[in-house]
């Protein structure tokens, strides 16, 4: 059972760590250098749904570490 819980912790991780480096590191930056409107906008909403990702996976490491910490 912990073998299978950190396989799936480090896939995750790995997936973050891959999606997070293409993100920046080469369509974001093509993205930009671009310069079009349409490519903007593009950038924007990808760098937002990294956000919205990040926000997501930091809950829920806390929720997971604390599951008791909101509710009293």
């Amino acid at each position: 059972m912990f073998a299978m819980k950190l396989t799936l912790i480090l896939l995750g991780a790995l997936l973050y760590l891959a999606g997070t480096i293409g993100l920046f590191g080469w369509l974001g930056l093509d993205l930009l250098d671009t310069g079009t409107t349409e490519a903007l906008i593009y950038a924007l909403f990808g760098t937002c749904a990294w956000l919205l990702i990040s926000f997501g996976l930091a809950i829920h490491i806390i929720k997971t570490a604390r599951p008791t910490a909101g509710g009293r």
